[in-house]
């Protein structure tokens, strides 16, 4: 086992949530706190102490999904292991997906909140601690309610009690469930809260390259900087997006080149209007809406059917690959649509990617994310005016901002809504990280 010094791996703002007794301990704030990093190396550091004293103890780490867990918590308590340079006395399985202690069997086991009756049913013994990473992206407050109370039951019996650790970055609503648990057990005695933000970074584990990042987004966009890095809960206002945050260019830039082209489609049919936006990704990192697709059936007597719209998508992906000499890297569709879809790959032979959404308010979030980074722009044609003028207007229902799942007026949003599903649908190569 490797000797290092704690003290330095763990800046002092994290030092009451370390030596606390409390039983629940909630960390929340902005990104880069390290606050789940603190969590992985104490939840290492108590299991160790136990395969010292060769008594029994288990871990239990729950996310919102099993399928996340792998590259998030997994990889998490993996890094701290390695870390304590106590990585080789693990054996480290996906399936189930366990890290176990190779002489004690004391183990760490990982679950996705998505299986609730398997962590209601948990046969795992000897429980010395739990812990809710990304606590916020639980869809309520039940699957902690529920489960807690099995793992507390099944608790070691050298440990007072099963301690609880809650991690998450707050959402800006100040409706959403998590905000008004948090809010409700601030009283609670059983519970330690804390806030940390990169500013608590004492020890300098923040690169200069993120602290530059970081002040991009605080030059850009002082509110969202607010929640994302300082983790505050900002509120939503009544306009979904800083229109200021998308910038015009009369032309390409001299120093930028366009690496990839992204296309990406909204459809109506016969009712509203079809959409579909050409998106170019530069040598830069940035991205500029090229040019725009825009069909609205409204007061025409003929509406085009999905052969007429897959034939205009066609020849609208031909120009610009003429134009821009490259050919699409993702076209993307909403997972609804089936009609344009099967029509295009009869006719040309290709299907579209369907976009695995998510809430609205999660995919504005990421598109907020692009903005408040100053990544993007549009050319300032004709064709890409309805776009900006969509998003100008695009509004929260002021009637549904008081709930934890406020939604959208849905009036002339069709660019609005593949512009979304165009980020979503390609967060890697936006270098969006979620």
């Amino acid at each position: 086992m490797t000797t290092i010094s704690l003290r330095q791996q763990i800046n002092p703002h994290f030092y009451k949530m370390w030596n606390t007794n409390k039983p629940y301990v909630v960390l929340n704030g902005g990104r880069g706190s390290f606050k789940s990093s603190v969590v992985s190396l104490k939840l290492c550091v108590e299991l160790l102490k136990f395969v010292e004293q060769r008594c029994k103890g288990n871990v239990i780490c729950i996310m919102d999904n099993i399928s996340h867990i792998k590259d998030a918590v997994y990889s998490q308590i993996q890094w701290a292991l390695d870390l304590l340079g106590v990585a080789d006395e693990f054996y480290f399985r996906v399936s189930p997906m366990t890290i176990m202690h190779r002489k004690t069997g004391n183990s760490f086991h990982f679950y996705g909140a998505d299986d609730p009756m398997k962590l209601k049913s948990n046969k795992v013994t000897d429980v010395i601690a739990v812990w809710f990473e990304e606590f916020a992206n639980m869809k309520s407050v039940d699957v902690f309610d529920q489960s807690v109370p099995t793992f507390i039951r099944n608790a070691s019996p050298h440990v007072d009690h099963v301690t609880v650790y809650v991690s998450y970055n707050p959402p800006k609503n100040p409706y959403d469930w998590i905000n008004e648990w948090v809010t409700s057990k601030e009283n609670d005695d059983d519970y330690l809260i804390d806030h940390s933000t990169y500013l608590d970074d004492e020890l300098g584990f923040t690169t200069p390259q993120t602290l530059k990042l970081i002040e991009g987004y605080k030059a850009n966009d002082y509110d969202y900087y607010r929640w994302l890095y300082l983790g505050e809960v900002v509120g939503l206002g009544t306009n979904v997006y800083n229109i200021e945050l998308f910038n015009p260019l009369d032309k390409l830039p001299d120093d930028q080149s366009i690496n990839a082209l992204f296309y990406s489609v909204d459809t109506g049919h016969e009712v509203s209007a079809t959409t579909c936006g050409c998106y170019g990704l530069t040598n830069l990192g940035n991205v500029i809406l090229l040019d725009t697709y825009y069909y609205s059936p409204q007061g025409k007597s003929h509406k085009k059917p999905p052969s007429e719209l897959a034939k205009d998508l066609k020849g609208f992906i031909d120009k610009c690959t003429n134009e821009y000499g490259l050919q699409p890297d993702r076209m993307t569709i909403d997972s609804a649509e089936g009609a344009l879809d099967n029509q295009f790959y009869n006719d040309y032979g290709v299907h579209w990617h369907k976009v695995n959404k998510l809430k609205n308010i999660d995919m504005v979030d990421r598109v907020q994310d692009l903005l408040a980074q100053g990544r993007f722009y549009y050319l300032d044609t004709d064709a890409n005016k309805v776009f900006i003028e969509e998003h100008k207007k695009y509004q929260w229902d002021e009637n549904t901002l008081q709930s934890d799942d406020p939604k959208v007026v849905k009036v002339d949003d069709h660019t609005v809504d593949q512009f979304k599903y165009f980020v979503r649908d390609n967060e890697r190569q936006l270098g969006l990280k979620w």
